[in-house]
């Protein structure tokens, strides 16, 4: 890789005014006083050495940090590996560097480095996990760490507005809130429809006890707004009071109208404008215009209730997780819980020592990995450099990132020639399934007993990875009964299998997650010539071009669409607020070159190309593998909730959105198309 390129003139000035005060994205530089110096040199010696040699490169410009003598070992599984694997004198030489260029930055120097060219960012992250990186990921990292000239315009530049347009976005989740503060730094006028009383959507619904992040709470949150966090991985109650605090600092909540449900949302094509019919709590209807509509209601808004006879008719406190009830006492109940996933690995072992008994009712096992860091508090040392140290949490992120996502993404194709498909897909997927077997047996201990209960039978990924947060120790408690297979029937207090065992509950909980085929489905939605979004996507499920935009719903996107889901890992936010800037780019073109009125509707070559391509890479993927179920895959087998792009693929395919893959239709034109014909680029 080259040495660092500088930008232009203009953008270097920009850049490095920005960075007086630690970067664009860089820590607002303290005022003077011994106690932040004592604070730094006590918190050096608990730094992760790989992020504070890239804090480095930016303060002192001096490239030496990523010679060989500085390459940090490869991170094993989800190790932060904060010694880099570095001899003890290295590690003492960085810390010691790093305090006087942190000192002299707090003195007032400015950066030296503070937009590295993107060929360099890529080998500074190679350096900081210790293996390859390609030289894509060089411009999303410059992007992430607020240092991309192109992008930072764009997305500060006031939109030229016509006199009278409205956004409409559905849902006050992560991503409503994302596309609210992005329009409203665009001068876009628009209004949040919000079901709930509170911002925050799955976080302010889903209250059951241990409800928390599987995914460190570094990278799920917006880049735009760091955060002091307490623990590596939140709980709720943290998570749920970040996305209040960003919308009250943001200043949305006036543009919001709660305890608001939207019923359906219809396009009328002479107008070009969506009419959203919505109901409030206490009865009243009402109906809004918009010349843009996007929906933000995400995957997991639609809680999934299993079929079973007689579970409405239970003797006794019965609920979906997401309806934990607030007074609900589980102390020296028999508490029974249907399903595995992610929110049951969660309650589960929450409520354990609280209860008399507790049965767990599974029908598949599942896969979940060492969750090292789980219930951790950050120590007072990271936590300080975290929140006080310019680059330090943005490079701290971009680790966690790539670790948690891409990371693996390689491993998860399908080796046509490996000799034991029944076990995994490829050697990597083999070797991971000999490591998480080891684990699993380990958390057994004495209860060797349960593991033909809990190994799973299918290949590791196969199904969304979970983290164990003490499953498998739990299940192995004297007082926890696992019942693997269907269940038949509720009669009363009894839950009975479809082998006619018997189990009493006081308490029945389901966790059986989200009805997240379905997408979009917490409303009507009528396109062009009144056709139902249900019907559009009737034949082959959901699909969308860039899982955003669908043929004939001129003026509509989604955000957490189709096949935009992290199945390989990774932070859901970070893939939203691509999106958010994505359709940003798109109504700012689109007005731009239609004007008032004008109508932006995907082509449909466009569209089925690109949903080709994501079902032809699915093919290749192990969530295709034969035998394999997950929620991932709809009736007729297609893949439509995950991606099967790297995060970079999709960054760079949404980075520059291109008009000339949409139709846009002039405000004082009828049917004149306004298009170009640019290829539509694959990822490499």
């Amino acid at each position: 890789m080259s040495s660092p390129v500088s930008p232009s003139s203009d953008k270097s000035q920009m850049l490095q005014s920005q960075a007086r005060d630690g970067g664009p994205a860089g820590a607002h530089r303290p005022t003077a006083g011994a106690s932040w110096d004592n604070e730094l040199i006590a918190a050096l010696p608990s730094a992760n050495l790989p992020t504070l040699l890239m804090v480095l490169v930016h303060l002192t410009g001096d490239v030496r940090w990523l010679t060989e003598r500085y390459h940090c070992s490869r991170i094993r599984g989800i190790d932060d590996n904060d010694s880099g694997g570095l001899p003890d004198e290295v590690q003492q030489e960085v810390r010691a560097a790093a305090k006087e260029a942190i000192l002299a930055w707090r003195a007032g120097r400015a950066p030296v480095l503070p937009a590295p060219a993107p060929e360099l960012l890529a080998q500074m992250l190679q350096i900081s996990v210790g293996e390859a990186i390609p030289e894509s990921y060089g411009p999303m990292i410059s992007a992430w760490l607020g240092q991309d000239p192109d992008l930072a315009v764009d997305q500060a530049a006031a939109f030229d507005v016509p006199a009278g347009y409205h956004a409409i976005i559905i849902g006050a989740g992560v991503a409503g809130i994302c596309a609210a503060i992005r329009l409203q730094g665009a001068g876009i006028p628009y209004t949040v429809i919000e079901k709930n009383g509170e911002v925050g959507g799955t976080w302010h619904e889903n209250t059951y006890p241990g409800a928390g992040v599987d995914t460190p709470n570094h990278i799920y949150s917006y880049s735009f707004a760091k955060h002091d966090w307490s623990r590596y991985f939140a709980l709720r109650e943290e998570i749920q009071g970040y996305f209040e605090d960003v919308a009250t600092r943001y200043g949305i909540r006036r543009h919001i109208r709660f305890f608001t449900r939207v019923e359906s949302a219809r396009y009328d094509e002479g107008k070009r404008s969506w009419t959203v019919d919505t109901l409030t709590a206490d009865g009243k209807r009402d109906s809004l215009r918009g010349d843009l509509l996007i929906s933000a209601v995400g995957l997991l808004n639609v809680p999934k209730m299993p079929p079973i006879p007689g579970l409405e008719g239970f003797d006794g406190p019965c609920f979906h997780t997401t309806s934990w009830p607030r007074d609900l006492d589980v102390r020296g109940k028999d508490v029974a819980v249907i399903g595995n996933g992610a929110s049951a690995m969660q309650v589960v072992p929450a409520i354990v020592d609280q209860v008399r008994q507790l049965t767990v009712f599974q029908r598949s096992r599942q896969w979940a990995a060492p969750f090292e860091k789980f219930q951790k508090p950050v120590p007072a040392g990271p936590r300080f450099l975290l929140r006080e140290v310019p680059f330090y949490q943005e490079w701290y992120r971009q680790r966690l990132a790539y670790i948690f996502n891409d990371r693996i993404h390689a491993s998860l194709q399908i080796d046509p020639e490996w000799p034991h498909p029944e076990r995994a897909i490829n050697k990597t997927n083999d070797r991971h399934r000999s490591h998480f077997t080891d684990y699993i047996k380990a958390e057994l201990g004495e209860r060797q007993d349960l593991l033909p209960d809990v190994l799973p039978d299918y290949p590791p990924f196969g199904k969304r990875m979970l983290m164990d947060n003490g499953w498998y120790r739990t299940m192995a408690r004297d007082n926890v009964t696992l019942v693997t297979g269907g269940i038949a029937r509720v009669e009363g207090q009894e839950i009975v299998t479809d082998t006619g065992e018997r189990h009493r509950a006081d308490v029945l909980v389901v966790a059986t997650g989200f009805d997240a085929i379905n997408m979009l489905s917490s409303f009507k939605l009528y396109g062009r010539g009144g056709r139902s979004i249900r019907d559009a996507w009737d034949a082959a499920g959901a699909q969308a071009f860039m899982g955003v935009a669908v043929p004939d719903f001129p003026n509509f996107f989604m955000l957490a669409g189709p096949n935009t889901a992290l199945g390989h890992g990774g932070s859901v936010v970070a893939l939203l607020e691509t999106q958010v800037s994505y359709v940003l780019n798109l109504v700012r073109q689109s007005l731009r070159e239609g004007g008032p009125g004008a109508e932006i509707e995907v082509r449909r070559d466009r569209h089925d190309a690109y949903n080709e391509r994501v079902q032809a890479a699915h093919e290749r993927m192990i969530w295709t593998h034969r035998g394999m179920s997950n929620w991932y895959r709809n009736a007729q087998g297609r893949v439509v909730a995950t991606t099967p792009f790297r995060n970079d693929d999709y960054w760079h395919m949404a980075r520059r959105a291109d008009l000339g893959d949409y139709h846009v239709k002039g405000g004082g034109q009828a049917d004149e198309r306004i298009q170009a014909d640019a290829p539509l680029e694959e990822p490499q």
